[in-house]
């Protein structure tokens, strides 16, 4: 049977995270994911072999989430199968690299308000970590929630954003009951 295998970087910073109290994260994950984790803590290097496949690249998304600053039991809902992981780069939506603590501004809001309205509209998790965004939550609700900071990221008014959010959440609703 083959082996797969993938190599991240994790920040230094988020290395002891992924290691978790006395190594009990990274042996849970291990055991969920049927996969070995080798941690290089000095370069933040992570490889991760195991036999299947899918369980590896789920192991893999979990492992990128927690280095972009999700806390590790939002990040281990990725292993049920309905939920999903997708990451923004910053600098793909902005043209100078100046502009960057306004960017991850508008999508932070004031107090942390305009990533806890999407959150709450969209049920997803948002972290804001770096030039990166992170989204987690059910596969349909991490793509209304990334249009929604793609359109934030693009310039739109936050009441425009929300409206569409809360519209996409009227409408979602009522396909729900008609079922």
């Amino acid at each position: 049977m083959d082996e797969y295998s993938y190599e991240l970087k994790v920040p230094r910073d988020r290395i002891a995270v992924l290691i978790g109290k006395e190594g009990s994260l990274k042996k849970e994950l291990e055991e969920q994911s049927e996969a070995k984790i080798d941690i290089d803590s000095k370069e933040g290097d992570v490889v991760v072999t195991g036999k299947d496949s899918l369980k590896l690249f789920v192991l893999r998304d979990i492992i990128r989430a927690i280095s972009r600053g999700f806390n590790p039991e939002i990040a281990m809902q990725l292993l049920k199968g309905d939920y999903s992981f997708e990451l923004l780069n910053i600098l793909d939506y902005i043209k100078n690299k100046e502009h960057l603590p306004r960017i991850r501004g508008r999508v932070i809001g004031k107090n942390g308000k305009a990533r806890e309205t999407i959150e709450q509209l969209t049920e997803t998790k948002i972290v804001v970590y770096g030039k990166t965004i992170g989204i987690i939550g059910f596969i349909d609700d991490v793509a209304v929630s990334r249009k929604a900071i793609e359109d934030l990221l693009g310039g739109a008014l936050h009441k425009g954003v929300y409206r569409m959010l809360e519209k996409h959440r009227k409408t979602s609703k009522i396909e729900g009951f008609s079922i």
